[in-house]
């Protein structure tokens, strides 16, 4: 299970309007989209290099590897969605 982070937020909760500090939890989702984009990012620079020398099945592992960012990205994105 990752690891989990608490952050103080100071929103205007009152009707006052008094700043009021809330407790909001935050989960490592921003370390894994960044982990997505790096793999979409680096398997389609290792494909098309590949495709240039005209290795194949070099090609073919980076365009899973971009494939893997990608459905990584779609699965942090829903789990956004269903967040709020």
């Amino acid at each position: 299970m990752p690891a989990a982070h608490i952050r103080v937020v100071s929103a205007p909760m009152s009707r006052a309007g008094e700043w009021v500090n809330a407790y909001e939890r935050t989960d490592m989702s921003a370390g894994e989209k960044s982990k997505a984009k790096t793999e979409q990012i680096v398997g389609k620079a290792v494909r098309k290099v590949a495709h240039a020398v005209g290795d194949d099945t070099t090609a073919a592992k980076g365009a899973a590897l971009e494939a893997r960012g990608k459905g990584r990205g779609t699965k942090e994105k829903s789990k956004d969605a269903f967040k709020h």
